[in-house]
Order: structure tokens, then sequence, then C-alpha cells
């Protein structure tokens, strides 16, 4: 059994995957727009101009891959009730990581020393997605 996140981005899918490939090094695996579908998109569900938009795309960051689309409607995408957590190597890399998701979102807890952690924030990208950035106490 696997889980992987799937992330609606309501028409800026693309820009995101383009935020994650130049701030985290992201590579997108796989990517198809609405105008490559085989089947006609439901007109009823789907702005009319959204043939360039992204239908389906799955990306790397490091070992993990997340899914993602443009969804099927425009406005603000509200992320809330999770959280995706990404483990660094070291405090150097937290906070390269950290400072690169902050740049135009919205720091929830700046990176910090914790009984759990040597290095621990938490930040709501410019998308809304929110991270966990954790370097692994050995």
């Amino acid at each position: 059994m696997l889980i992987q996140p799937y992330l609606f981005f309501g028409g800026s899918c693309e820009q995101a995957l383009e935020f994650y490939r130049e701030k985290l090094g992201a590579e997108v695996e796989m990517m198809m727009r609405f105008s490559d579908s085989p089947e006609p998109c439901d007109s009823k569900q789907m702005p009319a101009d959204w043939g360039d938009k992204i239908m389906h795309a799955s990306f790397r960051i490091g070992d993990s891959v997340v899914m993602a689309s443009d969804g099927c409607g425009t406005g603000e995408m509200k992320f809330d009730g999770f959280s995706l957590s990404i483990t660094v190597a070291d405090e150097a890399e937290s906070q390269r990581v950290f400072e690169a998701l902050s740049d135009g979102g919205q720091v929830n807890m700046p990176l910090s020393k914790t009984f759990f952690s040597p290095s621990f924030g938490m930040v709501a990208d410019r998308f809304g997605v929110c991270w966990m950035v954790y370097v692994d106490q050995k």
C-alpha cells in the first residue's frame, strides 16, 4: 500500500511546479494538460480556457513523489488540516529549505531547536501548502 499527497492548485499548478523545481530541486516526472486528454473534459466543471492548465502531474522531491493538478476550477485553494513534512540531513540544509519555502509565504513557526529536533520549523509556502521542515535527531 502506498499513500501519496495529491495537491490541487486552482489554476496555479504550473507556477507551483516551477517554484518547487527552483527552490527544492523537484523533478517533474509526468505532466498532462487538459488539452492532452484523450477524452473531452466536462465544460460544466471546468473553465473553457483551461486547455493549457495541468490535468495531472507527478513530481519528485528527494525520495518522495507528490501529485498535483490545477483541479477543475479557479479560486483560492485551502490546504487546511495537513502539512507536508520534509526531513533534511542537517541544520544548514534545514535553513536553506526553510528560507526557500518562506519566499512569498508565511512563517508559522521559525526554525528552532526542539526536544525532538536540532532544527524544526513550520511554513506555508506562497501557494498555501503547509510544510514542516525537520532535522532528525540522531
